[in-house]
């Protein structure tokens, strides 16, 4: 096949606000402020830019680092790239993480891989879920993101075995058995946590660990090889175990084994890492390892990024033995708030569902994702300790105005009074209808929230009007679904109304 295709040259990297660029610009172009693309593609396609980046120049220590600074960093980056071109086409006798072997397996369409996209007999309900013509760009981008998050399922044809002898892709009865969900995935999708800077280049600079960082991290002891350098030939041989073991392996997981088509692509299990409860995760997940089996933080649409907040900086209490751990932020965040004013801490994911070793996205699965800046004079403990009160009384403002929601249904409900139970559905509803309004509504006030938790006087003052907002947003979904029209409703609507006035006192 001809080399064609270059990630290095070619654009197809999304960019917030630009396009599509090559990898080439993305480090040589200090006006790239963000990835775009769905959640997903954002931490696929950073996984992969880290990759580079650890590659090419991985400091020994934070002396180190920060006499790099970014723009050393992506001078490196470019010589790296400069280096390996060949090893970048998406076509070719070498095409970039893919594995000719498997050509023998069956051709799927790109479709099926996509959560969102509708394939086989999944009902289209929007023109955005149909299948579209697919460009090298987009080809590209599918590639990178099946490395850490191909879902499990039977789209995987795990007939094709390439280590002689190797049993991981049989089923109890030794047949080809389903395909196994991506490291980066997990059951029902893990959330993924980075530091934003003011740049692309920058904020790969902020996540970038030290040789020291390393030495420090039980998981992944080692940096590794980059696999485009030297691919494993199989699932199972030395290179692919040694991928288990490293940083650049879980960065880079060859978790499918892929070949692009003309038609589609060819598409197996690839290597077999461990996970979370396995004592293994990717550094950007969050997870508490004392507990007697392990607990991941999962994606949640229900509960946006920005309110689990407190539990990806956990590790900022000092002497406190348990809670969630981000190595991706515990290890850098000294660098960061010692170099930088203003960053952000990004988090995002996709919620799957599981059925019979099948996952998709189905109900009120989704992408989910949240940007909160912070400051290097703001984030401590005090800060945390702060935060989490804050929290803690906008949850049980939020149990007021569902407990309301109930009680004022469940007294115009005569069926409900009667023991049936058949209002209970109903019910349930509308109080979950109220949760969800409510806090899309918080949301807008996240970043101001977030800014008023310092000790200042000028920051108390803010707490205690954002209290009231909160207050007033939880007033106006209840008004808006308890209305009191007739005489009946205006009974149930008085004495079901709720009062904050507590929560308004609190401080």
């Amino acid at each position: 096949m001809e080399n064609r295709f270059n990630l290095i040259d070619e654009p197809w990297i999304p960019v917030a606000d630009v396009g599509r660029v090559c990898l080439k610009e993305i480090f040589s172009r200090p006006d790239l402020r963000a990835l775009g693309g769905n959640p997903v593609q954002k931490i696929a396609l950073t996984k992969l830019l880290l990759a580079i980046a650890q590659t090419a120049v991985t400091p020994e220590d934070d002396d180190e680092w920060k006499q790099m600074g970014w723009q050393g960093m992506a001078d490196k980056c470019l010589d790296y790239l400069n280096k390996w071109h060949d090893r970048f086409y998406l076509y070719g006798d070498k095409p970039f993480l893919q594995m000719p072997a498997i050509r023998v397996a069956d051709v799927k369409s790109l479709g099926v891989l996509s959560p969102e996209v509708s394939t086989g007999n999944t009902t289209v309900l929007t023109e955005s879920q149909k299948e579209q013509r697919v460009s090298d760009a987009d080809q590209a981008i599918t590639t990178v993101v099946q490395m850490g998050f191909g879902l499990s399922g039977k789209k995987t044809d795990n007939s094709v075995v390439l280590t002689p002898g190797y049993k991981g892709k049989q089923n109890d009865k030794g047949k080809a058995g389903s395909g196994k969900a991506g490291s980066a995935v997990g059951h029902t999708g893990l959330l993924h946590s980075y530091w934003l800077g003011e740049s692309i280049s920058h904020s790969l600079w902020l996540n970038l660990f030290t040789l020291e960082d390393i030495s420090e991290m039980a998981m992944y002891p080692t940096l590794g090889e980059a696999p485009w350098e030297q691919m494993p030939t199989g699932e199972d041989d030395d290179i692919a175990r040694a991928l288990k073991q490293s940083l650049i392996g879980r960065l880079v997981p060859m978790g499918k084994f892929c070949l692009l088509a003309d038609e589609g692509i060819h598409y197996t299990d690839g290597i077999a890492h461990a996970s979370y409860l396995d004592g293994k995760a990717d550094p950007s997940a969050s997870v508490d390892f004392a507990q007697k089996k392990p607990k991941a933080l999962w994606v949640n649409p229900g509960k946006r990024p920005w309110r689990e907040l407190t539990s990806l900086l956990q590790f900022i209490e000092q002497g406190k033995p348990t809670g969630f751990d981000t190595p991706q932020l515990r290890h850098t965040m000294k660098r960061v708030t010692r170099t930088t004013e203003n960053f952000a801490i990004w988090s995002g994911g996709l919620r799957v569902s599981s059925n019979a070793g099948e996952q998709y996205a189905s109900g009120t699965d989704d992408y989910v994702q949240s940007e909160i800046w912070l400051s290097s004079e703001l984030l401590g403990s005090t800060f945390l300790e702060q935060l989490k009160h804050e929290m803690a009384q906008l949850e049980s403002g939020q149990k007021m105005l569902r407990g309301a929601v109930v009680r004022y249904f469940r007294q115009l409900s005569d069926i409900d009074k009667s023991g049936s139970g058949k209002a209970q559905p109903f019910v349930h509803n509308q109080a979950e209808k109220a949760t969800n309004v409510f806090w899309q509504l918080c949301e807008r006030q996240a970043q101001a929230l977030i800014d008023g938790c310092d000790t200042s006087e000028e920051a108390t003052q803010q707490r205690q009007q954002l209290r009231r907002t909160f207050a007033g947003y939880a007033l106006q979904v209840f008004d808006q679904l308890c209305p009191n029209d007739s005489a009946r409703q205006m009974d149930a609507w008085a004495q079901a109304r709720p009062n904050f006035s507590k929560y308004l006192k609190a401080e």
